[in-house]
């Protein structure tokens, strides 16, 4: 029997899914102290643009990399350039007594650590989990049996996402929901669950798109739950005055993230809401530090990152929409909604 998409647990998760999510933050470490990072930053503080110069690395990486310092209060970004914090002088640099880099040194050679400095050099996605002959993320989607796998894996944590976003969502006057990208079509099913008068079309790519509706079948959820198959750039199912990006925007990079916009854009109607949920680095880059820490498994596996709510802000005025505020759900997750101008 499926899950009951309007209850909740009767206990908090969130230490159980923080050791999944932040499993990549200690790896990044690792390889920044491998090149010495601190002790280099400490004489010679930089802008991220000057960071990426010295070191050849590039820029989506290294704003991760660097949102996961701040986070730690290891940097502080004072007017653009960064400087590494007291902490980081006394226990990460070359020369004090506390010096930690040795005690790193022996785990230098961990796969995920060597991706780590692959991936902010060249900017490309490593093979997922460290697996050098498995495809990047986006590729391996396109696979059957990766497929089946990785989306049975966000299923199981969508049945606790979907329902937290869905009780705070405000969907009067509105009739139906696109949910883009939908993976299991589990959030569209949870949606029209608590709010009866929705209608809803998971919208994914094969083989994904008959994963869903097996499920959605399996939920019940059928009646109001709809399959549409298609690629998210290069358009989208008309006749919805909703738009979700749940947890698909931080697994591209900038200039997909404004084209995916642009089309969820052209398809909505004057008015019509578009909602993206996901973990949300704050405006300034400062944290939370679990969110920053996610970040870096998503730096590792996919083109994106998890962008901050400033930047989203931008790119949906960009894109057409006015946005609306940011609201916490669960586990370090959140929603951002904008109406379309």
């Amino acid at each position: 029997m499926m899950h009951d998409l309007t209850s909740a647990p009767v206990t908090d998760p969130t230490s159980i899914y923080r050791y999944r999510d932040c499993l990549y933050g200690a790896d990044m470490v690792t390889a920044a102290l491998s090149v010495d990072f601190f002790t280099w930053l400490s004489a010679n503080p930089s802008s991220l643009a000057g960071i990426c110069e010295h070191f050849g690395f590039k820029e989506r990486p290294a704003d991760t990399m660097m949102t996961l310092f701040a986070a730690n209060d290891w940097v502080r970004n004072v007017g653009g350039v960064f400087h590494t914090t007291e902490v980081a002088r006394e226990f990460m640099c070359a020369g004090p007594v506390w010096d930690v880099r040795p005690y790193f040194a022996s785990l230098h050679d961990r796969p995920i650590a060597r991706d780590f400095l692959e991936v902010l050099r060249t900017d490309k996605p490593a093979g997922w989990s460290g697996d050098k002959a498995a495809f990047d993320w986006h590729k391996a989607m396109e696979q059957e049996d990766f497929a089946r796998k990785f989306t049975a894996a966000m299923d199981c944590r969508g049945v606790l996402l979907s329902q937290a976003l869905a009780k705070k969502l405000d969907l009067t006057g509105r009739s139906c929901v696109l949910d883009i990208g939908a993976g299991s079509g589990v959030y569209a099913c949870a949606i029209t669950a608590q709010h009866k008068h929705m209608r809803g079309v998971a919208f994914d790519q094969a083989p994904v798109d008959r994963i869903a509706s097996k499920l959605i079948e399996e939920r019940g959820c059928a009646e109001r739950v709809s399959v549409a198959t298609g690629n998210m750039v290069e358009g989208m199912p008309a006749g919805c005055d909703v738009h979700l990006f749940s947890n698909v925007l931080h697994d591209w990079g900038v200039a997909e993230v404004e084209k995916l916009l642009a089309v969820s854009h052209a398809a909505l109607p004057a008015g019509g809401l578009l909602i993206i949920h996901d973990a949300f680095i704050n405006a300034d880059k400062t944290g939370p530090l679990h969110v920053a820490e996610y970040s870096c498994l998503l730096m590792h596996a996919t083109q994106g990152k998890c962008y901050s709510t400033g930047e989203y802000a931008q790119l949906l005025d960009k894109a057409g929409f006015t946005p609306g505020e940011y609201h916490d759900t669960i586990i370090a997750r959140g929603f951002m909604t904008a109406i379309r101008r």
